[in-house]
């Protein structure tokens, strides 16, 4: 987690300068004892490395991990801003949906938060007027786009460095402060997940569950959300976020009306992967409307091709 302190710490050594963690400890005001800490952390997550200087001193410097520079790029284009004094973990994570108007309540929903705490992560932003317009509904000004991006390399950071734990070859496909769907390379990360209670298998594989049995190329892709069950809305989510290829859509298809996924239970989920456009094409032939999509990259199937796929796997 990316603390206060962290920001502190990624702040004094910005300019590419190295120092100690006693000189960063009296340069920060946070005491030894946490300076090693949080350095320890930023070491293990790649934001920091270390050298040895005279003396055989610790000497650590920041790294050009995403996380940096995208914390390097807000400072420069909003450098009379103090974010080591705004932006709190709670903060960060309710910035990552401000890149459109959102509710109070939209926002604890998905970060299984109160209210109240949604407005307490607020607090710091909107006295400070950057948020437009001022409620019910709040989302960033135009000109903080660089605060969206760095909660959004935040987010992703923390999943990968979670997962790639358990699994090394990991990588984050999609994520938001509570979730995220990864895809890994090796037989052993797959079985490493598979035995993880956190993660469930998603995408093209998940199909099974509902009697649908694909030939897949690689590794199943794994969802990350503990406290929610895994619907079949979220599946069809994945699937089309993984690729969005004609076989893909066809198959997503297939699940939909084997299923008979309600269009406003899918169109509902599909807004948070910006995938209301797919979705909508995909019901259009589900209602035996079989055209070309609005959208030339979506590929749907034509009417004799969907037809043969649901005789193929016994879908009426």
């Amino acid at each position: 987690m990316l603390t206060k302190a962290s920001l502190a710490l990624i702040d004094t050594l910005n300019a590419g300068r190295e120092a100690t963690p006693n000189e960063l400890a009296s340069e920060t005001g946070f005491s030894q004892d946490h300076i090693y800490e949080v350095l320890d952390e930023l070491l293990a997550s790649g934001l920091l490395t270390e050298s040895r200087g005279s003396k055989n001193r610790r000497l650590v410097r920041v790294t050009d991990h995403p996380v940096v520079e995208s914390y390097r790029d807000l400072r420069s284009k909003l450098s009379h801003i103090n974010w080591t004094e705004i932006l709190s973990p709670a903060t960060l994570r309710v910035c990552w949906y401000l890149d459109e108007p959102r509710r109070a309540t939209e926002i604890s929903d998905r970060l299984n938060i109160t209210r109240q705490g949604v407005h307490n992560a607020l607090s710091p932003l909107k006295h400070r007027a950057m948020l437009s317009p001022s409620g019910p509904e709040y989302a960033l000004t135009d000109d903080l786009s660089p605060l969206l991006t760095f909660a959004r390399e935040v987010a992703a950071h923390e999943h990968r460095s979670r997962v790639r734990e358990l699994a090394p070859s990991a990588t984050v496909e999609w994520s938001d402060p509570e979730r995220a769907l990864v895809r890994v390379q090796t037989s052993e990360d797959t079985t490493a997940l598979e035995s993880a209670t956190e993660w469930r298998v998603t995408g093209l594989a998940r199909f099974q569950e509902y009697g649908l049995q694909f030939f897949l190329a690689g590794e199943p892709a794994f969802w990350y959300a503990p406290d929610e069950d895994l619907t079949a809305s979220e599946v069809v989510c994945h699937t089309l976020l993984l690729d969005s290829g004609s076989r893909r859509v066809s198959y997503s298809m297939l699940l939909i009306e084997k299923l008979d996924i309600d269009k406003e239970t899918l169109t509902e989920t599909a807004t948070w992967y910006d995938l209301e456009t797919v979705v909508a094409a995909m019901y259009r032939p589900l209602h035996d409307e079989f055209e070309t999509a609005d959208d030339l990259s979506i590929i749907l199937p034509s009417e004799p091709e969907f037809t043969a796929l649901k005789e193929q796997y016994g879908v009426s």
